[in-house]
């Protein structure tokens, strides 16, 4: 199996339904940073997997999904209020501090 590398998820959902379905998948496989933004991190088949599963549940032409790639260690800054504590990693992926 190839490594997993980390991907940022966005979503903009025009129908509660469907948000509420986008939003339960992604619960069950990445982490949320913020309500529409989540952080996965998924090998080549796991991408495809989330990508085939997420067009099922959207309607692509009210609704925004996307999917970024990340570098390995990628250098980011968060402010305001955070969904998690300090210091959480994900199998060596640290996720942004909160500058207050």
């Amino acid at each position: 199996m190839k490594p997993a590398k980390p991907y940022l998820v966005t979503y903009d959902i025009s129908d509660k339904r469907r948000l509420q379905r986008v939003h339960r998948l992604l619960k069950n496989q990445a982490i949320a940073l913020q309500y529409s933004v989540f952080i996965a991190l998924l090998n080549k088949e796991e991408c495809q997997e989330l990508t085939q599963a997420l067009t099922s549940l959207i309607d692509a032409k009210a609704d925004d999904v996307r999917l970024y790639p990340l570098t390995q260690k990628p250098q980011w800054y968060a402010w305001g209020d955070a969904l998690w504590p300090e210091g959480i990693t994900i199998t060596g992926l640290e996720l942004p501090k909160h500058y207050h």
